[in-house]
């Protein structure tokens, strides 16, 4: 028997809120099973994303936990409809699966917001930039390895680049803008590239000097996910073991909030923009 697919970082959020609606209706899996006409195993396999589920199953769920939220509803629904899987698949056997979440949680997302202290933003580094980072990770990858997550990362960048790209806000610390990856010559090609997206309409690049000194989520690097209704939101950490995607409620609050407070620190987009330009030209 082939081995069953991993499921996709989607189908395991869709499954969290189905979980998530049975517990606010007070509901035990018993009772819910019981109500929706199937068993205890067979709603334990769709909760844990064993099993997928349809978008009436969604809609029967929904009412018989009383929920009325008819856009989470609608967005629940439509998220069981996706069958397909995105190209970042193609690297399911070469790339760590966190990776390919990330990649995903980029595509459905409906805006960015992003905060790095220490590295340029992914979605806006070039590939020779990327290409010095990946060599750099211990342990050491081999030349294809390094090769795989340009190419990966550069992929990424299509939810910014696209006929309808999603709005990207992003605040980066002087810090990031001085690491000189690959050396001046393409620090300064990476800086260029970064004022050139800013200029973007949907792209808002705001930088943080270390003048600004101590900040909240200084040394934090996170990205906020807007989803297609506010309780589909997402946070992607970048840990040292891994990316790690977030996406309770107080989770949710903490990372807005965090986010808020950088951008209210850092400089506006076009002092940002000048603050750049001052760190290219000192190349």
């Amino acid at each position: 028997m082939a081995a069953r697919p991993a499921p996709t970082a989607r189908r395991v959020r869709l499954a969290t809120e189905l979980r998530r609606l049975r517990e606010r209706a007070g509901m035990s899996a018993t009772e819910a099973a019981k109500e929706l006409g199937t068993s205890s195993g067979q709603l334990s396999n769709v909760e844990t994303a064993r099993f997928g589920v349809s978008a009436d199953r969604v809609r029967a769920m929904a009412r018989t936990y009383s929920c009325s939220d008819q856009a989470f509803i609608d967005a629940l629904a439509a998220m069981a409809t996706e069958r397909s899987r995105g190209w970042w698949e193609q690297y399911r056997d070469i790339l760590p699966t966190g990776l390919l979440d990330l990649a995903e949680f980029e595509h459905h997302s409906v805006g960015l917001r992003t905060a790095y202290t220490a590295h340029i933003p992914g979605l806006l580094q070039i590939a020779d930039h990327a290409r010095e980072i990946f060599r750099q990770v211990v342990p050491e990858l081999s030349p294809p390895e390094v090769e795989h997550r340009v190419s990966h990362r550069i992929k990424r960048q299509d939810v910014i680049y696209r006929s309808d790209p999603i709005p990207y806000a992003a605040v980066v610390h002087e810090a990031a803008l001085r690491m000189q990856f690959g050396g001046p010559l393409v620090a300064r090609r990476q800086l260029d590239h970064l004022l050139g997206m800013s200029e973007r309409p949907h792209i808002t690049l705001r930088v943080i000097p270390f003048t600004k000194g101590a900040f909240p989520g200084s040394g934090q690097s996170l990205a906020y996910g807007l989803g297609v209704v506010p309780q589909l939101d997402t946070v992607h950490l970048d840990q040292s073991h891994g990316p790690v995607l977030l996406d309770a409620e107080a989770q949710l609050i903490r990372y807005r909030t965090l986010l808020d407070r950088m951008e209210a620190v850092a400089l506006a987009p076009a002092a940002s923009r000048d603050f750049i330009h001052k760190i290219a030209h000192e190349l």
